[in-house]
């Protein structure tokens, strides 16, 4: 018996726009070698570190002339006060700028699933085969997604609020199922070998 891969000439279904990722190309690559999908998942902040610095500049000035006055009219605490204030303030707003940052990347090309995770100043990278990767809830329904294969083990969506996780990962299966199978849709015949002929007796 020999096995045969064919290409079919059935077309092949539209893949579906992903919500959570974006598709992604590469200039100059092999058809099909380029081809990927991220997903980046992060903080949702309503102000960028560098706006939050420009903020706390601001209150620094107005503070400090606050303070000023009442310290030229012989009240030296308020200057005292304030100074305690902008310092548990700024406090604040850098631990708050350290982690505005914190993300999570997945990247699929071809087989492999990398993924990156960023908080603080903490980078984690793990590889993943796509082939032996399984995609479930790490603990129940709106817990984060747990992704694991060959003794690799990675949980991620903790920047996804917890009703949008199953949707994330009902499209990272999706999308790894339609990866995974080939750009040819191939099908699989059986040939018979042909049963070899015993040799003829010539008579003289």
């Amino acid at each position: 018996m020999t096995s045969t891969f064919v290409p079919s000439h059935w077309p092949q279904a539209p893949r579906p726009a992903p919500v959570f990722g974006r598709c992604l190309t590469a200039a100059g690559a092999e058809a099909g070698d380029g081809a990927g999908t991220e997903w980046l998942l992060k903080r949702n902040c309503s102000i960028t570190p560098q706006q939050l610095a420009s903020v706390y500049a601001s209150l620094c000035g107005a503070s400090g002339l606050i303070a000023g006055f009442f310290f030229w009219h012989g009240a030296p605490f308020v200057a005292a006060f304030a100074g305690l204030e902008l310092l548990a303030v700024g406090t604040a707003m850098l631990v708050f700028a350290r982690h505005a940052g914190d993300r999570e990347t997945l990247t699929l090309r071809g087989r492999s699933l990398r993924v990156e995770c960023r908080i603080g100043n903490r980078v984690e990278h793990t590889e993943l085969a796509a082939d032996w990767l399984t995609v479930e809830p790490a603990a129940g329904q709106g817990s984060l997604v747990q992704l694991s294969g060959r003794g690799h083990r990675v949980q991620v969506g903790r920047f996804l609020r917890p009703e949008l996780r199953s949707a994330f990962a009902q499209e990272l299966r999706q999308t790894l199922r339609l990866t995974l199978r080939p750009t040819l849709r191939q099908t699989l015949t059986l040939r018979q070998a042909p049963v070899g002929q015993s040799p003829e007796n010539d008579s003289n």
